[in-house]
């Protein structure tokens, strides 16, 4: 490792703030506690963290659920502390890193490693992680990685959304619909926008052509047809589903209950082959020219992250309670520190 002398230094003086768990349950089991400073690996670099946010899967794996979030992990979380995506400034780095250098701002997604954002340092692999432009806040930064990753891939590679069509948003009120809704507008399509009445005008803000309160409104018993559906909490059977779908039309689930993922994996065949429908669930894969997309629209001012709130660090079950009743517009951050030009490297 780079810098070897100065690390040890740093780090024997100094321990970090991190939240961790060590049981499954809700934002009660929680806590703030002091832990060493991570040791970037080989390929790894440490990062200073400036800022994160809350995604779904961060509240499953707090409880566990769905079981499959326990594999290899049954009796206490794989993941002592939570938080995948981050943004901040390399502290130091692995001796085998060519991409990065102390100093330089980045932000990331570390669900493909051991995710641990929710600190005041957390090690990354290098893969992972892309340049912080100028320009661009560590706050909005921090509101890309995950959802807007999984919003592009949803569309564009599963959806194969294009010019004058039309999609609809299921759950669109949070980060991935968010920026889902911006991506369809970039491209030219017609995009209908469901979530609860809370959230409609935020949805219409943003770029929504037609807005919906799944409260009041069935989107699949109205009679409406879309070429895209892309749905990111689950709610409908693929009975109804399909029947909302134009000929040749494409469903994209991300999320939603474990058994609804698995009839849509079970019927996705024959519903292809009889009615030229497509049905396909979403597996995330972080993505760095994904994130460069993203960064690129922000910068250029085409795409604006939507934050709902910051949250500090210390309030974080506060960020994961508000995503988990449905509370959050867009994106739950998490600030952790303000950049500061002093900041020392390590």
């Amino acid at each position: 490792m780079k810098d070897m002398d100065a690390y040890d230094y740093i780090s024997k003086q100094h321990r970090m703030n991190a939240i961790v768990y060590d049981t499954y349950g809700t934002t009660e089991v929680l806590r703030m506690e002091q832990i060493a400073v991570p040791v970037p690996q080989d390929y790894e670099v440490l990062i200073e963290v400036y800022a994160s946010s809350v995604n779904s899967w961060d509240w499953d794996l707090l409880r566990g659920k769905p079981f499959i979030n326990r594999i290899g992990a049954v009796r206490k979380p794989r993941y002592r502390t939570l938080g995948a995506d981050v943004a901040g400034r390399v502290a130091s780095t692995g001796s085998l890193v060519t991409r990065f250098k102390p100093g330089d701002e980045v932000f990331g997604d570390l669900s493909g490693g051991s995710w641990g954002a929710f600190a005041d340092y957390v090690c990354a692999s290098e893969r992972a992680l892309t340049l912080k432009p100028d320009g661009i806040s560590h706050v909005q930064a921090a509101a890309i990685p995950q959802a807007a990753v999984l919003a592009l891939q949803g569309l564009r590679n599963h959806g194969k959304l294009r010019r004058g069509q039309h999609v609809l948003i299921n759950g669109a009120g949070g980060g991935v619909g968010t920026f889902g809704i911006q991506y369809a507008k970039l491209l030219g399509a017609e995009v209908t926008a469901v979530d609860r009445a809370d959230k409609l005008h935020m949805l219409q803000t943003v770029g929504a052509d037609h807005v919906l309160d799944y409260r009041e409104v069935d989107f699949t018993a109205i009679g409406t047809t879309y070429d895209v559906i892309l749905d990111v909490i689950g709610n409908h059977s693929v009975t109804a589903l399909k029947h909302a779908l134009v000929k040749g039309g494409r469903y994209v689930m991300i999320g939603g209950p474990m058994p609804r993922i698995l009839m849509n994996l079970l019927y996705s065949p024959f519903i292809s082959t009889l009615e030229q429908k497509k049905l396909s669930v979403l597996v995330h894969k972080p993505n760095h020219e994904d994130q460069l997309f993203w960064i690129e629209q922000v910068k250029e001012g085409r795409v604006v992250p939507v934050i709902h709130h910051e949250y500090a660090l210390h309030d974080i079950a506060k960020a994961i309670q508000d995503l988990a009743e449905g509370k959050v517009k867009g994106k739950a951050v998490v600030s952790i520190r303000k950049p500061t030009a002093g900041s020392a490297y390590i």
